[in-house]
């Protein structure tokens, strides 16, 4: 599974929206439509607070 199909999931599971999820990272909800379509990649520091977020390791 691909880290965007990963973050989707996560955040479903979680009972998040986009919105819900960047203003919990401190990113713009069309950074996490970025990330989640592919089309671009959280850096460490945003993987970091979403496996803290999730309840993940970071390399999960």
């Amino acid at each position: 599974m691909i880290l965007a199909d990963k973050i989707i999931n996560l955040r479903k599971k979680e009972g998040m929206t986009q919105e819900d999820l960047a203003n919990e990272i401190g990113v713009s909800r069309q950074s996490v439509s970025k990330w989640e379509a592919s089309m671009s990649m959280p850096d460490l520091d945003k993987i970091m607070k979403l496996s803290r977020i999730f309840g993940v390791s970071t390399d999960f």
